[in-house]
């Protein structure tokens, strides 16, 4: 299960993307999701689908191994079209039986309303795969600072966002356990129709929150035991170095939404 699902994973290689200051990093997904919401012509996704798979090419992160990790929320993006064909009207009508019936308009915006959001969680992703949980923490921290004025516990929020990070793979892990105990003991979960898989998933879920609430009970006491408050300033072991790659790397959103916008009023 944990092999299956990449969402929080952190792949350690050694390329340009990876190198890249997470703080540059953190803002350009921040801005790449703004352009893809302001983008809505074909040939506009088309463009940022090249952007996408340049990244990928750059993470040397195989397109293979993302989309099997995004097969779950694949599945979610496929009941999202479902429900556009069906609910949403206008256009010319393509097909009709009984209650049911498909628009062009509900073809089109289910199509792009997909496309945004598995765009989205590429580029989220993406920023995972390259960017250690601890350097992703620095970040958060670094980039809202200025929000503690406003007396906003940013060194909290940060590390409920590591912790949450790395509890991932270990749920994940624990998941595995667990399916792996319950077929010892002869049940099937992994065969059958994906209404009768959920609900054989289901069960599973009780001791999968118990060892949650049981790690996290640890994790709390060892934190109390060494001292932790949050609200003591903290130093850094590694310290974040801003370079002219970096500078670089966050100015392409420039021509990636100037093209994208340009894309979708000339075409």
């Amino acid at each position: 299960m944990k092999d299956k699902l990449i969402i929080g994973r952190y792949l350690p290689l050694d390329t340009f993307v990876h190198r890249l200051d997470p703080r540059g990093k953190f803002i350009f997904v921040f801005l790449f999701i703004i352009v893809i919401f302001l983008s809505h012509h074909p040939y506009s996704y088309l463009w940022l689908a090249f952007i996408l798979l340049m990244i990928l090419k750059a993470a040397r992160i195989p397109l293979g191994f993302l989309l099997k990790g995004l097969l779950p929320i694949f599945i979610f993006l496929l009941l999202t079209l479902v429900m556009h064909l069906s609910l949403t009207k206008g256009g010319t009508r393509l097909f009709e039986w009984g209650i049911l019936s498909i628009d062009s308009n509900g073809i089109r915006e289910g199509i792009l309303i997909v496309l945004r959001l598995a765009y989205i969680m590429i580029i989220s992703t993406l920023l995972t795969l390259t960017t250690s949980p601890l350097n992703l923490t620095e970040a958060f921290d670094r980039l809202f600072k200025p929000l503690k004025y406003i007396k906003v516990p940013v060194a909290a929020l940060s590390m409920m966002m590591s912790i949450a990070l790395r509890f991932i793979p270990t749920l994940m892990e624990e998941l595995d356990k667990i399916v792996l105990s319950q077929k010892s003991r002869g049940s099937d979960i992994s065969s059958g129709s994906i209404v009768a898989r959920i609900k054989a998933f289901i069960p599973l879920m009780i001791p999968l929150f118990i060892s949650a609430f049981q790690r996290a009970e640890e994790l709390a006491i060892a934190m109390e035991v060494r001292g932790y408050d949050a609200n003591q300033q903290r130093t850094s072991y590694r310290v974040l170095e801003w370079h002219v790659k970096d500078t670089l790397a966050l100015l392409s959103i420039i021509p990636i939404a100037v093209i994208s916008i340009w894309l979708g009023h000339h075409f």
